[in-house]
This record gives structure tokens, C-alpha cells and sequence, in this order.
């Protein structure tokens, strides 16, 4: 055999593993793939991340599979899906409390380093509102009263530790005034008591408060977005009275870390597509919710920047959860 022979078969043999290798990772995915979203059926989040698993679906070729694990909250679902195996078949569905659990529990788990950030969902907008008797029909009315009666001006909020509550926090401190925060168990008995009169103002997603503000039970002071929101765009953003003010929700995908950049990066496309389809901006655009597509070096940023900014409000503000 000749050398030149012998030359042909080597290069043959070695460049056959690569093509194997290449066709295996062009196969992805092969299989259905699970959807971990740690909220039981029926809310906000799972809403959201059963459209967004349906287009994905339709997008990949394969079934994008919801699995409901609510519990610790959102920490057990958070600590599987970290232990998982990093092959693009076991996604994390996530939300803001993602960001404000380190700073509020020993969570099992790095925030940062244990999860591969894959595409932001959407951004879930917080709103100040008022109830049809009180005094404020601008931030400025709220905060000047909070600065005249230090302590006696309440805010509710859907949670400890939420959001929404977070947010007010932020804004007493950038304000320099003291209010005085009363936790709910959800947005539903928080919004009753602002109808009854029991509080005169809720810090409050803006899907809920949509159909009481369009029927006049309650009303807009500020969103808490950066800028004004489709949805109610006569409403003033915070920002216009502190620049650069924000405090929102928002839903995401994450992975365990160690996931591929190749599978990253198609999950991410195909979400980005979801998100940017026009049936799925008229879902949001009915909910409130703004879209927001993000690249994964993006939605990576804005998780290790929420994680500091809300462990910093959560020890100025001295929050505890029970």
C-alpha cells in the first residue's frame, strides 16, 4: 500500500467521528422536552408558559411538555431542574422571586451559576393603584403625603418578599419617605380590601388591576415599568419622577448549567419567534404583559443584575419572610 494510500484512509478515519458528532447535534431535539414551571395550574406564570410551550412545540418539531411543580416557593421546582442532566431536555420555567428567593432563603442552589439563562418571556408589569376614595391621583400626591405623615400611609402588595412589595420598598427609599407595607396571599384579597376601603393603595401586577381600572372600582397612580405600557398608556411611569426607576416581574426559561450554546441558541431563537408572533402579542397585549425578547447573554445580564439589586433593597429595607 502506498503512502499516499495510507495518508487517505488516516484522514478518512479521522474526520468520521467528526460527522457522527455533527449529525448529533444537529439531531436535537429528538424527544419531548420538559417544561418545569414551578406554579400549579391556572396562574399568571403558568398561563404564559403554556402558550409560549405550544409555539415552541410548533417551532422544534417536538413536544414541549408542562410539568407543574409548585412548592418551597419555586425552590423545589428550581433545585431539580439544577440537578438535571445539561442536554436541552429539561427546561426551568422562572419569574421574578428566581432574583429575590437568595436574598429571602438559603436557597440549594447557586441562582446564577447552576442555570443556563435560554430567553426571557416577557416582562409582567407592576402598577400603584388607589382606591375610589383616596386623595392621591398622582405619585406626587402619594409620596408628598407619605413625607407629611411618616408611617401612617400603608401600601398592600400580592406578597412578602414579592415584587410588587420589593418595588414599593424601592421607591419609599428613593423617595425618602416611610410607608408602611401589608402583605396578601395573592392578588385577589389584596384588590378586594383596596375596593372595600380597607387599604387605600395596592403595589400590583398589571394584569389583575386591568379590568377593575376599565370598570372604575380602582385607579392608576404610576406604572413601575421604565416607560408607559400599551396597555395603559395615559398612565405615567415612575420614571418620569425618579429617571431610571424600575421595578417589575417578569417571566423566563432557564437551563441546568452546562447546557450547549448550539441548543441554547435554537431554544432561544424559537422563543424569540414565539414571543414576537402576532398571536402572541395579542395574547400579551390583553394581559398587560409586554414582550421582550432577549438574546441569552442578555436575559443572563439582567438576572445577575436583579439578584444584586433586589439583595439590596431587601437588607436597607430589613425584609423577612416567615
Amino acid at each position: 500500500m502506498t503512502r499516499r494510500a495510507i495518508l487517505a484512509i488516516t484522514v478518512a478515519a479521522c474526520l468520521a467521528p467528526v460527522t457522527t458528532v455533527t449529525f448529533a447535534q444537529e439531531a436535537y431535539p429528538s424527544k419531548s422536552i420538559r417544561l418545569v414551571v414551578p406554579y400549579p395550574p391556572g396562574g399568571g406564570a403558568d398561563g404564559l408558559a403554556r402558550m409560549i410551550a405550544r409555539k415552541l412545540s410548533d417551532a422544534i418539531g417536538q413536544t414541549v411538555i408542562i410539568d407543574n411543580k409548585p412548592g418551597a416557593n419555586t425552590m423545589l421546582a428550581s433545585s431539580e431542574v439544577a440537578r438535571a442532566p445539561a442536554d436541552g431536555y429539561t427546561l426551568l420555567y422562572v419569574a421574578s422571586s428566581f432574583t429575590i428567593n437568595p436574598s429571602l432563603y438559603k436557597v440549594p442552589y447557586d441562582t446564577v451559576q447552576a442555570f443556563t439563562p435560554v430567553a426571557m418571556v416577557a416582562i409582567v408589569p407592576l402598577i400603584i393603584i388607589r382606591n375610589q376614595k383616596a386623595p392621591y391621583n398622582t405619585l406626587v400626591d402619594l409620596l408628598a403625603a407619605a413625607k407629611a405623615k411618616p408611617g401612617q400611609i400603608n401600601f398592600a402588595s400580592y406578597g412578602q418578599g414579592s415584587p410588587a412589595h420589593l418595588g414599593g420598598e424601592l421607591l419609599a427609599s428613593i423617595a425618602g419617605v416611610e410607608m408602611v407595607h401589608i402583605p396578601y396571599k395573592g392578588s385577589a384579597p389584596a384588590l378586594a380590601d383596596l375596593i372595600g376601603g380597607s387599604v387605600e393603595v395596592d403595589f400590583s401586577s398589571v394584569e389583575p388591576a386591568l379590568p377593575l381600572i376599565a370598570a372604575k372600582k380602582v385607579f392608576p397612580i404610576a406604572v413601575m415599568t421604565k416607560k408607559r405600557i400599551a396597555a395603559l398608556p395615559d398612565v405615567p411611569a415612575v420614571s418620569e419622577t425618579f429617571p431610571g426607576f424600575e421595578a417589575i416581574g417578569w417571566n423566563g426559561i432557564v437551563a441546568p448549567a452546562g447546557t450547549p450554546a448550539a441548543i441554547v441558541n435554537k431554544l432561544n431563537q424559537a422563543v424569540n419567534e414565539a414571543v414576537n408572533s402576532v398571536d402572541m402579542q395579542a395574547a400579551y397585549a390583553k394581559q398587560g404583559v409586554v414582550p421582550e425578547p432577549m438574546s441569552p447573554q442578555a436575559f443572563g445580564k439582567l438576572i445577575k443584575d436583579e439578584v444584586v439589586k433586589w439583595g439590596e433593597v431587601v437588607k436597607k429595607a430589613s425584609v423577612k419572610v416567615s
